[in-house]
């Protein structure tokens, strides 16, 4: 079983999965109130220059103001600026190549003054209570090259390895390229012809200046280009040559993506599959059972043992736990076959969720240097095919393991939920017992008043169960201690951590 990509579209969101060898390896949402803004270019207006920060916020006419540093500000970049070489990076990330790394740049405050209109594009959606971040250096993805109108630089993939190739593509560019601007040649143009490559370079010059026409038109903030919906990206920029199957489980979805794909690629029409079973498309593949085991806290590994993933506001933190596996030798063996499997898990958990920042590993001790470095390994093994950029530290001797990952997108726990409302996020409340008490304290204080003759006490029916029942000759106490009268009443509308005294 090969390479798949199943899509599945509905009137309220649409999603997509790729599966390698039967086996989930990413995940993708667009819901319909929450589109996905990367990709879209806008004229903004700049709303705040930050000097201390090197930043600016722009204003593009979203609900949150963009965030932008001077590192992406392409406009008076100075003489001795250098370029990245697209051959050194993934054409997946496309957006990030062939920028301007500025060397000896003015401050941003000489760049931009508050009110100036200026074309941007988002680079990276909204995070959290994070805006989106934006940058001026624009990028079109097309069918076989990204075109960088800022930039004037031919990269091809690093993915297509052949000399003779690269070389192949790298002349026909510099045949059909438009001067002063910039290309890169995707992994998908391995093979192709120099006319295909040519209609790319029209369609994307031709798109780049209708953008140019509407930043004209327009007044800032406006919203000047749109990138292709959820489904059209993922057959743009995953269906390649090496994908088996494309799944589409709605049939108007599927008749667009095959007459998009019959223009560019007729040939591979023929793995474009709509999905008409009764069984919806995610549960057929077993995909909706690999998003519920990734948004749980608790993983399991297929020995017994099991992961523990938290969230925090600063890192992540994930603990590997022996479980229900014991092995069948000495101990020591049995925690480095833990730890071995877990390490795979945890590189696997950390792409499917896209969880980014700082994340901290605590495997189970192990005694051996060797065993350590074995686990270290495994890690760095598993994580060699993720294109998101990492750093992983050497295993302590405490068992930690630091690891840095970039956001690439906000993380699937926090797009399909939210803080709980009942704790507040904390992810724990008081217990009945401990609310009790507080109970018991401020009827203390009333009675010390002297003024009250009954008191009236309205609780979560827990903690008032609890109060008739086995603190009930705590009350009785109170009652003598304030010489007045308390009655418990349960309140089925009153928060586990509420409760009302009224005093009569």
């Amino acid at each position: 079983m090969g390479i798949e990509i199943a899509i599945s579209v509905a009137r309220e969101e649409t999603r997509v999965a790729v599966l390698d060898g039967g086996v989930v390896t990413d995940l993708f949402g667009d819901r319909a109130k929450h589109k996905d803004f990367v990709g879209n270019v806008y004229k903004g207006k700049v709303a705040k220059v930050l000097p201390g920060m090197q930043a600016a916020f722009v204003d593009i006419g979203l609900e949150k103001a963009a965030f932008m540093h001077v590192s992406d500000l392409s406009e008076e970049a100075e003489p001795g600026d250098t370029l990245v070489d697209a051959t050194d990076d993934d054409d997946d990330k496309d957006a990030d190549m062939l920028r301007p790394k500025r060397q000896s740049a003015k401050p941003i405050e000489q760049l931009l003054t508050e009110g100036q209109e200026l074309m941007v594009q988002i680079s990276k959606g909204p995070i959290g209570t994070k805006g989106p971040r934006v940058t001026t250096y624009v990028s079109l993805p097309g069918r076989y090259l990204v075109f960088m109108p800022n930039v004037e630089h031919i990269g091809v993939s690093r993915r297509i390895a052949k000399d003779e190739e690269r070389a192949r593509l790298k002349d026909i560019m510099r045949r059909v390229r438009r001067p002063g601007c910039g290309y890169i040649v995707r992994t998908v143009s391995e093979g192709v012809k120099e006319d295909e490559l040519k209609s790319d370079v029209d369609f994307l010059h031709v798109l780049w200046q209708d953008i140019l026409t509407n930043r004209e038109k327009l007044s800032a903030p406006a919203l000047l280009h749109t990138d292709l919906s959820l489904s059209f990206r993922v057959v743009r920029d995953l269906f390649g040559k090496k994908v088996d199957r494309l799944w589409i489980d709605s049939r108007q979805e599927y008749e667009a993506v095959r007459d998009f794909v019959q223009r560019f690629s007729p040939e591979q029409t023929s793995r474009i599959h709509f999905y008409d079973k009764d069984e919806s498309l995610f549960d057929h593949l077993g995909i909706e059972q690999e998003i519920t085991r990734a948004t749980s806290r608790r993983v399991w590994l297929k020995s017994g043992g099991h992961l523990v993933i938290d969230h925090t506001e600063a890192m992540t933190v994930i603990d590997v736990n022996t479980g229900r596996f014991v092995g069948k030798r000495d101990q020591e063996e049995t925690i480095l076959r833990n730890n071995l499997e877990a390490a795979k898990e945890v590189a696997y958990q950390m792409k499917l969720r896209g969880i980014g920042g700082i994340i901290i590993v605590d495997f189970i001790d192990m005694e051996r240097e060797k065993n350590r470095d074995k686990v270290y390994h495994a890690l760095v093994d598993a994580m060699a095919s993720d294109k998101a950029r990492t750093r992983i530290s050497r295993i302590s001797d405490l068992g930690l393991i630091e690891i840095s990952r970039e956001r690439v997108r906000e993380d699937l726990l926090r797009s399909l939920s939210e803080p709980c409302h009942y704790c507040e996020g904390r992810g724990y409340t008081k217990s009945p017992t401990t609310v009790a008490y507080e109970i018991f304290r401020e009827i203390r204080k009333i009675g010390e008043s002297g003024e009250s003759q009954r008191i009236v006490i309205g609780a979560h029916p827990s903690v008032a169960g609890l109060l008739q029942d086995e603190e009930r000759q705590g009350l009785e106490m109170l009652e003598r201690e304030c010489s007045a009268k308390i009655i418990v009443t349960p309140d089925h509308q009153l928060h586990l951590e509420q409760y009302d005294l009224v005093t009569l």
